[in-house]
């Protein structure tokens, strides 16, 4: 399918994100294509009328107030001079990084589920309706999730009392998270299945006793029992009065709302969610100076945004963020990167948290592997400051990463600075992970830290704790 590049504005600006990334072409109604600071949504003619009906509407304007839907504006023909009279190009503001579901924890996929039914719970209010109920329309904006696709909206029959996008919502949204619960199913496994989960999916999966479990029971049980019973054909219910069919709406959504609520699971401890707290390894002292250590980077550097990888359960996004760094905070573990959501958005830090392992980063997904970009895609360029805090023999040990493949990724990530936490041979952590193979890593130093990441930089300070690991601030070369 070609990328339809002749479709664009004569001076559209390419970057690696945009030559990498189809121009979306699933949705009837218009085309997606990402310029360096806005996204440009081409709209196609049949669907003009209805969208500039929506931009003049009431709704419009008390949603892009609140924050819950993303800013939209008519690109004017001098600034886009091959406009055709019949079409229509909208421009919005980027929100970086792209994330997407399958880069989230559970209460995230809750945060998005609850904003997409207090939307369609206003459209119905409004005389419109929501068309489209998927994550995929749903990014974060720091710890607050944004619809971003405007053209989502059409104007609702009033006398029915059906929402199309039930059926959606409930195989992207309720099923993957209703899976996730009851069968362990991990939310990063939606990658690979776009139009989320067929009831009868789950079904088959679960055990009998499972089957009749409440939250269980209609959206999966009946609903593949009543699928395709022969000589039964879904009928949709008849015209109702206005007032009774908003009300039969909100009731439907209101139902949807809490059982997302209850898929929520008991709280538990991961391996790493109580990192912070239970790390014996570091003395009071050692804690104290690898934080003054890092507020003192974050003084000399003054990033406009950080990266922490490793971010654990993410006090130093915090200690990033308050210094008013925007701040992206992986980890591959799902319960540190859920705790670190919850205080960044219960604080108000601009902490955008994505579940994701550096080593084996979020690859292209969809058509040609170009609907979607990889995380490194996604990641590479855009930073001041990268935070390596306690990852490095991780990526040694548990990856078999050689020093030097590291520093040159590291060199793709951040376009200043690096600070690294080296943990040496004899640290208890690294004697935990050695696992005999002594020959090959038992001898591995700080030299050998800084021997290898010298192509690409130079230490620019130090800092050695107590405990024998080293903070190490580098700087690119060449950059001054």
């Amino acid at each position: 399918m070609s990328t339809q590049v002749d479709l664009l504005p004569r001076n559209f600006e390419f970057h690696p994100e945009s030559s990498q990334l189809q121009p979306t072409f699933r949705d009837p109604a218009g085309q997606l294509h990402l310029t360096p600071t806005h996204a440009l949504r081409r709209v196609r003619p049949a669907a003009v009328a209805g969208v500039r009906a929506f931009l003049a509407s009431p709704l419009r304007a008390a949603l892009e107030r609140s924050g819950e839907l993303i800013a939209s504006e008519i690109a004017a023909p001098e600034t886009h001079p091959v406009i055709e009279p019949d079409e229509l190009w909208l421009r919005h503001p980027r929100i970086d990084p792209i994330t997407y579901p399958w880069e989230w924890t559970g209460a995230q996929w809750r945060a998005a589920a609850d904003l997409t039914l207090r939307i369609a719970t206003q459209a119905i209010d409004a005389g419109w309706t929501l068309k489209d109920a998927t994550p995929l329309n749903i990014l974060f904006r720091g710890a607050e999730p944004v619809l971003v696709d405007a053209l989502s909206f059409e104007r609702r029959d009033p006398a029915s009392s059906i929402w199309l996008a039930y059926g959606q919502f409930v195989r992207t949204f309720l099923l993957p998270l209703l899976a996730e619960k009851h069968l362990g199913w991990s939310l990063q496994a939606t990658l690979f299945s776009r139009d989320g989960y067929e009831p009868a999916t789950l079904y088959r999966a679960l055990r009998p006793w499972q089957r009749l479990a409440p939250d269980l029971l209609g959206v999966v049980t009946l609903a593949t029992l009543l699928e395709g019973r022969p000589g039964q054909q879904q009928r949709l219910p008849a015209p109702a009065d206005p007032e009774l069919a908003t009300h039969l709406l909100h009731r439907r959504l209101k139902k949807l709302a809490r059982q997302i609520l209850r898929t929520a699971p008991a709280a538990r401890a991961t391996r790493w969610s109580n990192y912070q707290q239970t790390a014996s390894h570091y003395s009071a002292d050692d804690v104290a100076a690898k934080q003054q250590f890092v507020r003192n980077v974050l003084e000399r550097c003054h990033p406009g945004n950080v990266l922490d990888i490793g971010a654990n359960t993410g006090f130093y996004s915090r200690q990033a963020a308050a210094t008013g760094a925007r701040v992206v905070a992986i980890d591959s573990d799902g319960g540190a990167i859920e705790a670190l959501w919850l205080a960044a958005g219960r604080d108000g830090l601009p902490i955008t948290a994505l579940v994701a392992n550096i080593a084996r980063p979020t690859p292209a997904a969809g058509w040609r592997n170009r609907e979607q970009l990889s995380l490194l895609d996604r990641l590479t360029g855009k930073f001041d400051l990268v935070l390596m805090l306690a990852v490095i023999h991780h990526l040694i040990l548990r990856e078999q990463l050689p020093l030097d493949l590291i520093g040159e990724l590291m060199a793709t990530l951040t376009r200043r600075w690096l600070l690294v936490e080296w943990v040496p041979s004899s640290d208890p952590m690294f004697q935990q992970w050695l696992r005999g193979r002594d020959d090959l890593y038992g001898d591995i130093s700080e030299e050998d830290l800084r021997q290898a990441f010298a192509p690409h930089f130079r230490v620019a300070d130090r800092q050695a704790l107590t405990n024998g690991r080293v903070l190490l601030l580098f700087e690119r070369a060449g950059v001054c």
